[in-house]
């Protein structure tokens, strides 16, 4: 017993000096421990980027014009001014190994609201190829991933702003491009499947299809350039059995019960192209667009769909056309840029002038172009002042009281842009 007794004390002694000196460390191996430590927790902040901007606005506008700050004109008879935030965007992307996900959000006086939340996925051997699942910008066109930050007018074109709210959409894509090491990495196609109604929550069980090709190259060490075409195959529930469509330039009525809950046809084409070169006189960029195809909207707007519930009014069936045109001179080795921008949106192909508001028709059939000019002040890497005066003209008819002359719309913009 004695025996047993004894090996049993020795047992504990040894593992607790054993313990001991586990835990009692020296001042040089805290220090390595600690370190080890802060080592791990750097490694983890380095796969997280924030960034973001903020957009601080004046704005002044004829009496008619809707601005994008503030609200509407407390006096419809007279021009009027507002201040406010336009964006204040925080972006939080978090990336290992092949994998990143996306959130972004916008923060004004007007509220917060959800701008991206998307997940990425690279392939595992070439990490050209990327899989995007969620809520991020439609892959059309050059202008609705141009970022709101770079872009050297304060808004989208008008055509964009009417086909594609708010720029973005909940679907899935597949973005397909060769590895850096080939020939055939100047080409890229993006497509995928959308829900066609903006970040809304969805409302039916259709998908539109959109996709982008394109294919771009530097040019020396100057210059650049890029082209791409894009196809949106989509449709419109239809609220009711009234389905007016265009036959000459009449709209024509067709009510067959079954018409609704049945889906009309939303269809575009669009051709892009972009080049830039650097000389003495400074950097010079040109980018255009160019779009066509059908548009299903209402009697009173050809606004794609960007709520979150079914459309209950009549279905007006149109063909459209527009786009823009924008070109951009950096004024020497300056810090200034000069920008001039022509756009154009006909929501109607079928009628112009006094055809317009006869037969069906309404003031929403008008064309509309815009005529903008300004300057740039990149006042240092974060700081960007930004003025634009835009000339909004209308398409007048003799049909419309209203519409008998060009609306007074025009529109000064001031901003003040910090971005991090």
């Amino acid at each position: 017993m004695m025996k047993k007794m004894a090996t049993l004390l020795c047992g504990l002694c040894i593992a607790s000096l054993a313990s001991a000196q586990e835990i009692e460390l020296t001042p040089v191996e805290k220090l390595e421990q600690k370190t080890e430590i802060l080592e791990n927790e750097i490694i983890k902040l380095k796969k997280l980027k924030i960034s973001g901007y903020i957009q601080s606005q004046y704005q002044y506008g004829e009496k008619a014009s809707s601005l994008k700050v503030g609200s509407g004109n407390e006096n419809a008879e007279e021009s009027y001014d507002r201040i406010g935030i336009r964006r204040g965007r925080i972006k939080l992307v978090y990336e290992e190994g092949i994998a990143s996900g996306t959130f972004q959000i916008d923060l004004t006086e007007k509220g917060l609201g959800l701008k991206d939340a998307y997940l990425n996925v690279k392939d595992p051997w070439f990490q050209s190829n990327q899989l995007r699942a969620g809520v991020f910008d439609r892959p059309f066109g050059n202008e609705i991933s141009y970022s709101s930050s770079r872009r050297e007018s304060p808004e989208r074109s008008t055509i964009f702003q009417t086909l594609f709210p708010e720029e973005r959409d909940l679907g899935a894509m597949l973005v397909l491009q060769a590895p850096k090491t080939s020939v055939w990495n100047v080409v890229k196609l993006e497509a995928g499947w959308f829900a066609g109604n903006g970040i809304k929550a969805e409302t039916d069980s259709r998908k539109d299809f959109i996709s982008h090709l394109s294919a771009g190259k530097p040019i020396g060490s100057d210059g650049a350039w890029g082209v791409g075409i894009s196809y949106y195959n989509g449709s419109v529930y239809q609220g009711t059995k009234n389905v007016y469509t265009m036959k000459d330039n009449s709209f024509v009525l067709n009510e067959a019960d079954d018409n609704k809950g049945k889906y009309a046809k939303r269809e575009y084409v669009g051709f892009d192209g972009q080049f830039s070169i650097l000389s003495p006189a400074g950097l010079t960029q040109l980018r255009a667009e160019y779009l066509f195809g059908q548009q299903p909207g209402t009697d009173k707007s050809t606004k794609s769909p960007n709520v979150a519930t079914l459309p209950t009014a009549d279905t007006y069936i149109r063909d459209f056309k527009g786009g823009y045109v924008i070109f951009v001179q950096d004024l020497g080795q300056s810090p200034f840029s000069a920008v001039l921008k022509y756009d154009w949106y006909d929501p109607n192909t079928k009628v112009s002038g006094d055809e317009t508001g006869q037969n069906g028709t309404t003031k929403t059939d008008l064309s509309f172009n815009t005529f903008g000019f300004g300057a740039l002040w990149r006042i240092n890497n974060n700081l960007r002042l930004q003025a634009f005066y835009e000339i909004n003209k209308n398409e007048t008819t003799a049909n419309i009281d209203n519409m008998k002359e060009d609306v007074k719309d025009n529109v000064f913009t001031l901003r003040l842009q910090y971005k991090f």
